[in-house]
């Protein structure tokens, strides 16, 4: 059994401005996403310039905001916010949900692709690879902030998380980082940087995300909210994935049928 790291959600002060690592995790999401963009921006052919991606991660950054905390009141719970309104503004205590903030992401990308006169599918396939190091960092966040923790187990690796009771547990906040975060990221940049179908890096992102996530919520314990939603294992997490999945394979199977090749 590993001892968790227990750093606290604080990460400094500011006179009386309050900075936590939560926030701060999401501010790195979004820089290495600006970097990445920037690098990607310099190959050939790309669809947008070095000078764009900066408004292509704020429309981005927004979408995912919104989204995300959108998506999780309405996924997550909903109940609960109907009772108390202004916990809709307490970023810091978490609440956000991956599925919503990638619904407003993409509506961001749709109308950045309508504002750049670009089609949406040059626009996402451009930013696919860019968003799973992000991923990484919020996870992080989940991490530190001691919640999102896994099932009861005796692996090595277990650890006792905060809040979590006196038994190790699957720390699958780290398994979504390296699973969604860095083993997707490499996925994705190595496949993105060789000839193929517009469309393609988004549909495989799609599956794989789809993938990681189904395969993670078996060790990860459910919203106390909500629990399992049907046979004692299925989660709202894995109910929300599988159409990325589907959606995915489907997408990538029309992409390599119309073959309309692109090389960035």
């Amino acid at each position: 059994m590993l001892t968790y790291p227990a750093i606290g959600p604080i990460a400094f002060h500011i006179g009386s401005c309050v900075r936590r690592w939560y926030g701060l995790m999401y501010l790195l999401g979004f820089a290495c996403v600006w970097w990445l963009g920037s690098r990607r921006a310099a190959r050939p052919g790309a669809p947008v310039t070095k000078a764009q991606v900066l408004d292509l991660v704020s429309y981005g950054a927004l979408g995912a905001i919104l989204g995300g905390r959108l998506g999780y009141i309405l996924f997550y719970d909903l109940p609960g916010y109907l009772a108390a309104p202004l916990n809709v503004f307490k970023l810091w205590q978490g609440g956000m949900s991956f599925h919503g903030g990638l619904i407003g992401v993409l509506v961001a990308m749709w109308l950045y692709a309508r504002h750049a006169k670009k089609g949406f599918f040059e626009i996402s396939d451009f930013i696919a690879p860019l968003v799973p190091l992000g991923l990484a960092a919020g996870r992080a966040g989940n991490f530190i902030n001691g919640e999102l923790w896994g099932k009861v187990s005796d692996v090595p690796w277990a650890m006792v998380f905060p809040g979590g009771g006196p038994l190790a547990r699957h720390p699958s906040q780290l398994y979504q980082a390296l699973l969604e975060g860095l083993l997707l990221f490499i996925i994705l940049w190595i496949y993105s940087s060789r000839p193929r179908p517009v469309m393609a890096v988004s549909a495989v992102f799609l599956i794989f995300y789809g993938l990681f996530r189904f395969l993670v919520e078996f060790v990860r314990v459910p919203d106390e909210q909500l629990g399992y939603l049907a046979l004692d294992w299925l989660t709202m997490g894995q109910v929300l994935s599988l159409p990325m999945f589907l959606a995915g394979l489907a997408l990538l199977w029309l992409s390599y049928r119309n073959r309309l090749i692109h090389k960035l």
